[in-house]
């Protein structure tokens, strides 16, 4: 009986340990800020971030790691740098130190009629 007559405290302490419905909320909202990619590979997953609004800015290793989670897409870091690395070698995207690492961006150039004019 005692118990039951403790269970509005015992509700309140769990509810402070566990966290509020309110920060899941803030966690979904941040998943929205990145761009919606459904891809089979890694590297068309990684061209489709990069080539979205988001990804026009420069984007880090870890960034690129989260928006793809964001999108269910899974792959390790090591694959993820990997990708990244042939990528800059074939061209498509670019790559440059920063204070914080090295970031990715699509590379320049306009398209006409699925070739690369050379254009930046």
């Amino acid at each position: 009986m005692k118990t039951i007559e403790e269970l509005p405290k015992l509700m309140e302490t769990v509810s402070k340990a566990f966290g509020s419905t309110k920060n899941r909320e803030e966690t979904k909202s941040v998943s929205s800020v990145f761009p919606s990619v459904s891809s089979s590979s890694c590297s068309e997953a990684v061209l489709q971030i990069l080539t979205s609004d988001w990804g026009r800015q420069p984007r880090g290793l870890t960034e690129l790691g989260e928006a793809l989670k964001a999108n269910a897409v899974y792959y390790p870091s090591t694959t993820l740098s990997g990708v990244l690395s042939w990528l800059v070698r074939k061209n498509k995207i670019k790559r440059w130190k920063t204070d914080k690492g090295y970031v990715y961006v699509l590379a320049g150039g306009r398209k006409e009629n699925g070739k690369d004019t050379g254009e930046s």
